[in-house]
């Protein structure tokens, strides 16, 4: 039976990732760069494509683990009636090649315990050709372009095509497993050090984290939310992925799983202040560029989401020969809704780039002229039905948020021109950004109910609504921004967690029947801060605080019934909706006169 999905854990050197059980497997391990071709362990829950196991052969009476503090060195305590080991597991900073590193290290006792390695390629559908290495320190495993390299002094033997090996270790002792990968065509990368690659891999991110700025509450689990982004980093292009797994169900045993190793338009401006309020200008630089080079070239062509070095082509296409995640199918590579009509990323985009200029990082000429081609665009579209926040598959509506986010990118577009002096058609934008407003005050609220709505003509809700006052479409205290909070935690709570989708819709594909989404209750209690409502606001982020997985993770949705996470994991989007809003806290406790961080300033 496969682990839960929040059993797992996080390693990575901001170029590749790969997820820890709690039983001493890696089972989800992608080279390079998130590639789907060279994903070394196919999915977790499906062993038999792909996996490597470090465990003892006897029964394992206890297990604890955690992460080295300000790092991302994960430790794994396995005791048993003859003793216990810990197993250490890391990625070194990348050099020329890109490492795992497994260290078995004996704490009391002797222990036994056995290895297996299973290697696939291509989600599982490729068995590479394995032959020993020719310096005799492991095995060397070739398929197409592909190759990794076992380096151990622990004898190896082939079964079943499976690697195996049994060993033992006793107190004070360390034994070694380093598995590197490189492309097949190129000579065998060299042995690295693991010892000095421990070393190194802990001053990198104790010094990386020493950078962090925020001193509020729960400092530990903001700053492993930072780690988490910074880990989902690709570091050469600065691109930020959602998630590093693909096909982890919303729904248990559900049809609804999709790829999230991409980078989504939806998320910049969030990151931008997750990243800036923290301290880390770097990073959000680096954001910003990628953000830049992924959209430029013509307004129509932009799309949701790209690659991590901005690649455009994300066509999906289902591995039929994998059963999903307890069962959950299909099991996707590449995500359709890359092709979609979401206007809600243009105000995102504009946006995120009036925050980067408000935050004085360095931004070049080619961004005005960027963001008055894409709001020329925006223009002739604001007003035609699009796929929404939620990717909705389709007819397109008139969706609210989608709406508002227009509205945002002509208002931070005016507010550019404004502050730093460019030249632009500000009448013009001033006459479009007052009617979205009407149209959306008019259309998209429900006198009946009090409150803004999913899209023009429904009387259903959906959470992207909490998003209005935090992007300045209305003051916190407007009536209808209070009638909507109250209709929410009326209609779209679940045992104290906010649903993305109505639960009064009928439709299968839309009914949610997934679980809670943590980053949509994270917004209601930004929604409480903005509204003076602290109290409220630090209850909701307790609750959420409350189900982070024992290493202080979390993935995109929280099943309340089963008591379980769905979706795919670690989510870049929770994990950033939780630092922003502890940031918010801090300041609104900080003083009652600063309000909370708002993306229209």
């Amino acid at each position: 039976m496969a682990s839960r999905i929040e059993e797992y854990g996080l390693i990575g050197d901001c170029e590749t990732a790969a997820l820890v059980g709690r039983d001493g497997s890696i089972d989800w391990l992608c080279w390079p760069a998130f590639d789907s071709e060279a994903c070394f362990a196919a999915l977790l829950g499906t062993s038999n494509n792909g996996r490597w196991l470090i465990a003892p052969a006897g029964a394992v009476t206890r297990t604890s683990r955690h992460y080295w503090d300000d790092t991302l060195i994960l430790e794994t305590r396995l005791e048993t009636d003859g003793g216990v080991v810990a197993l250490i597991d890391f990625m070194p900073p990348r050099g020329k090649a890109s490492d795992v590193v497994r260290l078995v290290r004996g704490i009391s006792g002797r222990v036994r315990l056995r290895m297996e390695l299973i290697i696939r390629f291509g989600l599982g559908a490729d068995i590479p050709w394995v032959k020993k290495n020719p310096d005799g320190s492991g095995l060397l495993a070739i398929c197409g372009q592909h190759m990794t390299v076992l380096r151990t002094p622990v004898e190896t033997r082939g079964k079943d095509l499976t690697t195996v090996a049994e060993f033992e270790v006793g107190e004070g002792e360390t034994i070694p497993f380093v598995l590197t990968y490189g492309p097949s065509h190129v000579p065998v990368p060299e042995p690295i050090d693991p010892e000095a690659a421990l070393r190194d891999t802990q001053d990198f991110w104790r010094e990386w984290c020493g950078r962090c700025s925020y001193d509020g509450g729960h400092r530990d689990l903001v700053m492993r939310a930072l780690i988490t982004l910074k880990a989902l980093t690709y570091a050469p292009t600065g691109g930020i992925v959602a998630a590093p797994t693909t096909s982890l169900p919303e729904k248990l045993g559900g049809s609804r799983s999709w790829d999230y190793r991409f980078c989504w338009l939806r998320d910049a401006t969030f990151t931008l202040l997750a990243l800036m309020n923290s301290g880390y200008t770097e990073e959000a630089a680096a954001w910003h560029n990628w953000l830049l080079r992924a959209v430029a070239g013509a307004p129509i062509s932009m799309q949701i989401m790209y690659g991590i070095m901005g690649q455009r082509r994300l066509l999906e296409w289902e591995a039929a020969w994998l059963p999903g995640y307890e069962g959950a199918t299909p099991v996707r590579v590449g995500n359709a809704a890359h092709a979609q009509l979401q206007l809600d990323v243009y105000g995102e985009l504009i946006d995120a780039f009036h925050q980067s200029r408000m935050a004085e990082l360095k931004l070049g000429e080619e961004n005005w002229a960027l963001e008055c081609a894409v709001l020329q665009h925006l223009a002739e579209v604001w007003d035609k039905p699009d796929h929404g926040i939620w990717e909705r598959r389709g007819e397109g509506r008139h969706y609210v948020s989608s709406k508002v986010m227009t509205w945002v990118a002509f208002d931070r577009g005016i507010k550019s021109a404004e502050r730093f002096g460019f030249k632009a058609p500000l009448v013009k934008w001033r006459v479009l950004r007052d009617a979205i407003h009407r149209d959306v005050c008019e259309k998209g609220f429900d006198r009946e109910l009090n409150s803004f709505v999913e899209s023009y003509g429904s009387s259903l809700l959906d959470a992207s609504i909490l998003l209005l006052p935090s992007v300045g479409f209305l003051p916190p205290s407007d009536p209808r921004v209070l009638g909507t909070l109250d209709a929410i935690e009326r209609y779209m709570m679940r045992d104290g967690f906010v649903l993305r989708h109505d639960p009064r819709e009928a439709s299968d594909e839309t009914q949610p029947i997934e679980g809670a989404f943590l980053a949509c209750s994270l917004w209601l209690a930004d929604a409480y801060v903005l509204a003076g409502e602290i109290d409220k606001a630090q209850a909701l982020f307790d609750r959420v605080v409350a189900v982070a997985s024992d290493l202080g993770l979390f993935a995109e949705e929280f099943d309340t019934a089963a008591g379980r996470q769905t979706g795919n994991f670690p989510q870049a989007l929770t994990h950033i909706a939780l630092i922003n809003t502890a940031h918010n806290l801090s300041d609104a406790k900080a003083t009652a006169e600063k309000p909370a961080v708002q993306r229209s300033k």
